[in-house]
């Protein structure tokens, strides 16, 4: 069963003049699609996820990860959430027997103010990153032989590239990848990958 695949980042502080440097610095790592390059929405949304956007913003083509945060450091509050949506190229099968093909597939990058939506940062992290579902990286409901496997890796790849360039790169305190599955995220790729027949 698919479930919604996150990374939750925290830093050593996040103040409100640092959530949005801090986050263009995350965007930068991030392997934009090269189908659907750049930020394509953005959104403001005050002290909770259930009150109404105070700002929304579609680009189309995408902006630039700098232009996006620009937009947003106009309303720089610290009980605000930031939210940027990109894309990023997996592999994923078509509808029926036909081939795999690289698709751009939607990411969110989700900036939590410290006081935002009763410090909802302390469990999500100051930014926590939804990757949409976690089936590209582990096609649960496909049977793995060596070519499907073979896109598997490489979308796995990317997902650890882009994790662990954060990681090395922005100082972070706190790094945790994780699926609403109540399984260990590495026990079931690593299980899912050693099934290839």
């Amino acid at each position: 069963m698919a479930d919604p695949l996150y990374l939750n980042l925290w830093f050593p502080s996040f103040e409100p003049q640092e959530m949005l440097p801090r986050a263009l610095m995350v965007i930068r790592l991030f392997p934009f699609s090269a189908q659907q390059p750049g930020i394509s929405y953005v959104a403001l949304h005050p002290i909770s996820w259930d009150e109404p956007t105070i700002l929304e913003r579609r680009f189309q083509p995408g902006a630039t990860p700098e232009e996006a945060i620009e937009i947003a450091s106009d309303l720089l509050h610290e009980d605000y959430a930031y939210l940027f949506e990109a894309h990023w190229d997996l592999w994923v099968p078509f509808e029926g027997a036909q081939p795999w093909s690289e698709q751009p597939r939607q990411v969110k990058f989700l900036v939590h103010g410290l006081e935002f939506d009763e410090q909802t940062y302390r469990e999500n992290g100051h930014i926590q990153v939804d990757f949409g579902l976690d089936t590209p990286f582990l096609g649960e409901d496909l049977e793995l032989t060596p070519f499907i496997e073979q896109r598997v890796r490489a979308n796995v790849h990317k997902l650890v590239e882009f994790t662990s360039k954060v990681e090395k790169h922005l100082g972070v305190t706190g790094r945790v990848l994780w699926s609403e599955s109540e399984e260990n995220l590495a026990q079931k790729l690593i299980s899912r990958l050693q099934n290839v027949q």
